[in-house]
Formats: C-alpha cells, structure tokens, sequence
C-alpha cells in the first residue's frame, strides 16, 4: 500500500494567525497518526509563516511514524534537519519567497550542487527525495546525486485530470517506469486530492508515498480530520 503522509502546513498557518497554539499542531500530527496517516510532512519556510524550526524539533519528539521534512537546503534548513534528523527530507528548489513549490528541481543544472547536499544528509543517516518533474531528462541525473527517491511534482495532473485523466497520468506512469529503471523509489505530491488520487495511485506503479496536505486539511474543516484520512487511505487501497 502506498503510504499517506500527512502535510501539516496549514495547520500551523491557523495557528500563527492568532498567536498560541489553537489549534494544537503537535497534538493534530497524533492525531493523524492515531487515524491511520503513515507519515506527516512539514515544509519550514525561511519567514516561518507556518511551520516554524522549533516546530521541526518538537515533531521529532511526538510523531511516531515518518517524520518528512520538505525544503530548499539553504545553510539554515540544513542545520535544523541534521540536528533533528527527520526520517526523510525531500529537498525542493523553492526560492524564499515562494507562496507553495510550483517546480522540480533541474538536475542537471545543480548536479553538483544536490550531490553534496544528499552526500551531507545521507552522512546523518537520513533518506532524501528530490523534487522533480516528469521530463525524464532530468531523472538520469536525479540517479546520479545519490538521492534514494524523487517525489513527482502532481500539479499538471491535478490540473488536467477532469478534462483528459488518461493523458493528464501518461507522463507520470512514463515517469514511474523510469525511476522504477534507475532504481530510484517513488514519491509524489502537490494538488492531489480525494477525487483525482485514485486514479494516480491505479496508473503510477511504484508509488511508495505521497504527501497531501492543503486539500486533505481544507475537507476536514466539513467532514472531519478522521473521516478524511479515512477517505485518503481508502483511495490508496
């Protein structure tokens, strides 16, 4: 079964706009857990208008599944991860000002660069995915920064899925197939949802995990945190 993990930006975001911790992020990621999630996604940002760093230490201590740590491996992301030493850190090429990612990352232009940060991560014993897109120019060279998985960026699917679902999935089956070829895991994120999941999940093989966060917690405010992950597991059954 491909793994749910749980993003849990939002949720902080809620939080921030008060002051406080209403609502109670460490006690919403137990509570993922506690209802079947099998993993939670964090993505500090540099201006921390969500997760906050103290936030990345704090989850170490309560989540008891994966802990998956999302950002761009500036030198301050960098200490903090391999300080908490999350499960997994799924490295993104967001500049600092970005409102979500919106791209993968050119491997082939930060070769270099992304073989000594995986080599840095891979050294505290922690799994990485790099963030990518389905050109699969840049998957050889995805397999050549020693990364263990590549997360599919979902976007264009998610987008393209109620006019055409069939050639809105072609290029991530293709996708899979090739990480599949160079034996690189799986991952996938971004827009995904209770309607369109499904169908990626029937037409990607390989699909170790894909992280949801904006559309799972946006549901739960009408039906409910429990029901929803309900829904997403049931999705990828």
């Amino acid at each position: 079964m491909t793994k749910l993990s749980v993003n849990i930006n939002k949720v902080a975001l809620l939080r921030n706009s008060r002051g406080g911790n209403v609502p109670d992020l460490y006690q919403v990621a137990i509570d993922c857990e506690r209802f079947g999630a099998q993993g939670i996604t964090v993505h500090p940002r540099p201006d921390q208008r969500h997760i906050t760093y103290e936030d990345v230490f704090r989850l170490k201590e309560v989540v008891q599944t994966e802990l998956n740590v999302e950002g761009y491996p500036s030198d301050k992301f960098m200490q903090v991860v391999c300080d908490v030493l999350p499960d997994q850190v799924t490295l993104v090429p967001d500049p600092p000002g970005a409102l979500t990612s919106n791209a993968g990352w050119d491997t082939i232009t930060n070769l270099n660069f992304l073989k000594e940060t995986i080599a840095e991560l891979k050294s505290k014993g922690i799994r990485t995915s790099v963030f990518i897109d389905t050109d699969l120019k840049f998957f050889g060279p995805a397999a050549e920064t020693g990364t263990d998985r590549i997360e599919l960026y979902t976007e264009a699917y998610a987008s393209a899925y109620k006019a055409d679902k069939n050639s809105a999935v072609k290029p991530y089956t293709q996708a899979a197939n090739e990480a599949a070829r160079l034996g690189l895991g799986l991952n996938a994120g971004h827009d995904l949802n209770d309607e369109n999941l499904r169908f990626f999940k029937e037409n990607v093989p390989g699909l170790l995990e894909v992280s949801i966060g904006h559309a799972l917690i946006s549901s739960s405010l009408y039906f409910g945190l429990e029901n929803v992950i309900q829904r997403y597991l049931h999705q990828l059954r």
